[in-house]
């Protein structure tokens, strides 16, 4: 398996990846290494997705590098899609950057003949994910909404709005709930994680004292 790993972050990992998701994609579901950033034109060889995730309109998907999009998801990047370094999509996520809701009643049988710059009713609006951020399992992100950086959406949530950087959201609507500074202050209290931390704007806040910076306030 090390040798295989090995293979996929070679010049050969472009190649690899192509074919094994040709071939997965008609067995279980497969993690995948490595994915090309139809934007950039860059692979990104430490990309994983799995080979039953569907991406509609790749081309207007930016993908960082270091993402994990786990089995069953939808990526619908038709208004365009930023998912940035570091980001973990669940299972049976959908992210959404357009919708008929409305636009099927408006139109009835015209609907199809319209186009969709064209149609009454119908929502529209890219979508950024910050890096590092994860989305539970089972959420649905709509279109127009942008997630800040090191958040953590809790499993079927149902995100309609814009999530700042570093909150904990859940529910249908989600709301915020928490910080993951808050959370990561926790784990720094075990151990010092700064050298592989991920950011450094928070990872000063952690390194905050709460109690001092509530003084201050004061």
């Amino acid at each position: 398996m090390k040798l295989v790993e090995r293979l996929y972050r070679s010049p050969l990992g472009e190649i690899m990846s192509m074919g094994a998701r040709a071939i997965f994609r008609l067995a279980q579901p497969r993690m995948i290494y490595g994915y090309r950033d139809h934007p950039t034109q860059n692979f990104r060889k430490f990309t994983r997705i799995s080979s039953t995730a569907v991406i509609m309109s790749p081309e207007k998907l930016r993908i960082a590098d270091h993402v994990w999009i786990w089995h069953h998801s939808i990526i619908d990047a038709t208004e365009g899609i930023a998912i940035d370094e570091g980001v973990q999509v669940g299972a049976w996520v959908g992210i959404f950057t357009h919708g008929s809701e409305s636009a099927i009643r408006l139109l009835g049988s015209q609907f199809v003949d319209i186009p969709n710059t064209e149609r009454a009713g119908y929502t529209r609006g890219g979508v950024r994910i910050g890096k590092y951020t994860f989305i539970g399992a089972g959420s649905k992100i709509l279109p127009g909404v942008s997630i800040g950086k090191g958040c953590l959406v809790a499993a079927g949530s149902i995100v309609n709005k814009d999530v700042p950087d570093f909150a904990i959201v859940r529910g249908q609507p989600a709301k915020v709930v928490g910080s993951t500074v808050d959370l990561d202050r926790r784990f720094f209290k075990t151990k010092d994680f700064s050298a592989t931390y991920y950011d450094e704007q928070a990872l000063q806040k952690v390194l905050e004292n709460p109690n001092d910076r509530a003084s201050d306030e004061s």
